[in-house]
């Protein structure tokens, strides 16, 4: 999905919501945040969020994906269990629906900690390094750590960052 595709699925659920007569709410993470907020790739393959009236914007996902026949979970909350309270700004602020996306310091420490090889992570990782004008691994740390325990980061998670730091 293009930036373009999430804004108008995004869009597409505000005026589900509307239909409905519900308020709803989204946090994104991940790649859309990616592509949407820093431009740093052309596309993603789902929407990772967490949604406040849950069961209702499952309805609305639900319509818009046999609307455009997008996968059933095209905007998903399999992200939930990997969130820490953390500062949000809101990024679109629509009739029926907010969608907030995370500070870039934020995202940084959960795509760290989450740092998956055969992914988008590292350039990821390096795109918000870089937006976040970070020189050094300890740097990076110390911007985990704000949000994740010191015993959280794992070994290959230290490696990762150092690594990036050496090329």
């Amino acid at each position: 999905m293009t930036a373009q595709e999430i804004t108008q699925y995004l869009t597409e659920l505000n005026e589900e919501l509307r239909l409905m007569e519900i308020k709803g709410e989204v946090s994104l993470y991940d790649g859309a945040v990616m592509c949407l907020v820093f431009e740093a790739r052309p596309a993603t393959k789902d929407v990772d969020g967490v949604f406040i009236h849950s069961w209702e914007i499952r309805k609305a996902i639900h319509l818009i994906a046999e609307r455009y026949g997008l996968e059933e979970d095209w905007l998903n909350d399999g992200v939930k269990g990997y969130i820490v309270e953390h500062p949000q700004r809101i990024f679109f602020d629509l009739s029926n629906l907010k969608v907030f996306v995370p500070e870039p310091d934020y995202l940084l420490a959960m795509k760290a900690i989450s740092a998956r090889i055969d992914t988008f992570d590292q350039a990821d990782v390096q795109t918000l390094i870089g937006k976040l004008d970070l020189k050094t691994p300890d740097e990076v740390f110390s911007i985990v750590e704000k949000y994740y325990p010191r015993q959280q980061i794992k070994p290959a998670t230290q490696y990762f960052i150092e690594e990036l730091f050496e090329k």
